[in-house]
């Protein structure tokens, strides 16, 4: 195949979803070296952006919830294990919403004593019912991608309240900048969670370590923490170590 004929696969590629510079070398048999000097070609002309050890489409529609489902399962589910053990000693939580929110949601409804207040309808229909767990649902307008609810509703509510955690997913996530998402609303709900709660995780798989594709940014002043797979290299994490307000955590695949 020749490198434009490759280069135009890569672009349809990452209109499904992120790729790192392994993957690809691996599926067109050539080195890693190869493979970033097509995505510098694709970044400089605009059609991708780059992230830490990959790529991913700079255009295209937001994903849909049933797709971001999809994305990513195991490490969704590990990062939600190293979640809950967060959880152990909080009496009010807040969640957001997301696929990453729901897996740490189902961990959550055999908690006891618990209160979970959430934007996400996904984690609503887990826990609604639960005969240990305080359901507060933060309402709002409705995002039909994520399912999640936002606006100054959502944002009244939580204003009203204080939690001991908060649980963040995101579009992606930057050492020293904070975590990305597509709409002012979501960045300007999330910055409340982070301000009304004395602790703060932000639950993302590795394809989001450095990305910043979304324009709308929360941000962190005092410390968080990094919840993450185990399949984020050195060369992703290192800014996060870096960064003197954030403790990164590695999710274990065999929990």
């Amino acid at each position: 195949m020749s490198g434009e004929g490759r280069r135009q696969e890569i672009r349809n590629l990452l209109q499904v979803r992120p790729l790192s510079v392994t993957e690809l070398a691996e599926r067109y048999d050539v080195s890693e070296s190869t493979i970033r000097r097509d995505l510098t070609r694709l970044s400089e002309s605009g059609e991708i952006v780059r992230t830490y050890g990959g790529a991913l489409s700079s255009g295209g529609e937001e994903q849909t919830l049933l797709e971001r489902e999809s994305v990513a399962r195991a490490e969704k589910s590990s990062i939600a294990r190293a979640a809950e053990a967060h959880v152990k000693d909080c009496r009010l939580i807040l969640l957001d919403a997301g696929t990453t929110a729901g897996a740490l949601a189902s961990r959550l409804a055999t908690h006891h004593q618990l209160a979970v207040a959430t934007p996400g309808l996904t984690s609503v229909g887990i826990l609604a019912g639960m005969p240990g767990i305080e359901l507060i649902v933060l309402g709002g307008a409705v995002r039909p991608t994520s399912l999640g609810m936002i606006g100054p509703l959502a944002e009244s509510a939580v204003a009203r309240l204080t939690a001991d955690a908060v649980f963040l997913g995101a579009d992606g996530v930057v050492a020293g900048r904070g975590i990305c998402e597509a709409q002012p609303e979501q960045a300007s709900l999330k910055q409340l969670m982070v301000e009304r709660s004395a602790a703060a995780y932000v639950l993302v798989h590795a394809e989001k370590l450095g990305r910043e594709s979304s324009h709308w940014w929360t941000t962190f002043t005092r410390p968080w923490t990094l919840i993450t797979d185990a399949s984020a290299t050195e060369a992703q994490l290192a800014p996060f170590r870096a960064d003197p307000l954030c403790t990164v955590e590695l999710a274990d695949a065999f929990g």
